[in-house]
């Protein structure tokens, strides 16, 4: 029964619904619910950092049913884009309303998509992992998948990793740096991959090719079925979300940095390299995307089993909140700069 709580990250979807049906200033239900509501909340409900029991984990290591609440994500998100597009399409909406409805599709679209996506990406299943890609396709972010895989988790904490936000860079920049380095990054892996199982370009395992196929095939049938205010619909709510998701990397290793080893090898991927938030409403919302330095310290973990560690760093605040500051470079600096240890500010300046 405690495990019902993750049905709370069904609210977003749920607020976006009621959005497309009532219009108005109910087309902003859902950025306010995110960015508004939940943080009140947060700040109303006690910090947990309990972990569950090792006889709980054993129960909840194989399928479970809160595996099935990942899967359904798929119909919550192309469900939500797909009335989205076809309200805008076929009925007289106010700029401001179609404004706030295509904002709140790509809040679907990074918090029930990429987030799912990248807990699925993770997993053994191919099943598991198809069902990631095909979440990444409405935020025309499928390299995430290889970028992420196998880039972020193995240069996490470190200059060559571009999801990694240094030590007083704003989120601005930081948005412009992460989406072209991580696209460069994914094509670099691909390209790589390709070479060492001796494979053309035009490979069938050329994976980004692929990628880019799908995505563009996504597009044109939007323009093909909903003219080219569909396509721009799908282009900005795709924007949003995958906006969202960079926030969402701004805050997660914001100014951490691992020590080089004398033999030029970075040291390994520790719990003290991501930040943790054990506020519980952002933990659920996310499926517990804020315990994020036990994910990176054991990334095939899955999300109901992720555990808290002291010697992690602290977010005073939730996900939400924090990414609400971030918006604001000098209110975050002067709330995160000075949590940041004082030898990764040494490390940030080498």
């Amino acid at each position: 029964m405690k495990d019902l709580k993750y049905l709370s990250a069904y609210l977003v979807p749920l607020c976006v619904m009621i959005g497309i049906s009532f219009q108005g200033i109910w087309s902003f239900l859902t950025p306010i619910y995110a960015f508004a509501l939940v943080p009140i909340l947060e700040l109303l409900f006690p910090v947990n950092d309990t972990n569950i029991s090792d006889e709980e984990k054993q129960q909840k290591a194989t399928l479970h049913w809160t595996d099935f609440l990942l899967y359904l994500n798929v119909i919550v998100v192309f469900g939500s884009v797909y009335f989205t597009v076809v309200t805008i399409t076929s009925q007289e909406v106010a700029l401001y309303e179609m404004i706030g409805l295509i904002f709140s599709c790509g809040i679907v679209i990074g918090s029930n998509g990429i987030n799912v996506a990248h807990e699925l990406g993770h997993r053994d299943s191919k099943v598991e992992q198809f069902l990631g890609k095909l979440l990444l396709l409405p935020a025309l972010y499928m390299h995430f998948f290889i970028e992420h895989n196998f880039g972020h988790h193995l240069n996490a904490a470190t200059p060559e990793d571009p999801a990694t936000a240094r030590y007083n860079q704003s989120l601005y920049h930081f948005w412009f740096t992460s989406i072209t380095r991580q696209y460069t990054s994914a094509w670099r892996i691909q390209i790589n991959l390709l070479k060492r199982e001796n494979r053309s370009f035009l490979s069938l395992k050329n994976d980004m090719l692929w990628y880019t196929i799908f995505q563009v095939s996504y597009l044109y049938s939007g323009y093909y079925f909903f003219g080219s205010t569909g396509l721009k619909v799908l282009l900005f709510a795709a924007i949003s979300g995958f906006l969202l998701l960079e926030t969402i990397n701004y805050i997660e290793h914001y100014g951490l940095r691992r020590k080089k080893k004398e033999s030029g090898r970075y040291e390994r991927v520790r719990e003290v390299h991501s930040w943790n938030s054990n506020h519980v409403f952002g933990r659920i919302m996310l499926f517990e995307l804020t315990r994020h330095s036990d994910h990176h310290y054991r990334a095939n973990k899955k999300y109901q089993l992720l555990d808290y560690h002291e010697i992690s760093p602290q977010l005073p605040y939730g996900y939400p909140t924090s990414m609400v500051l971030a918006i604001f470079p000098p209110i975050w600096f002067k709330t995160m700069n000075k949590r940041v240890p004082d030898d990764q500010k040494i490390l940030a300046k080498e």
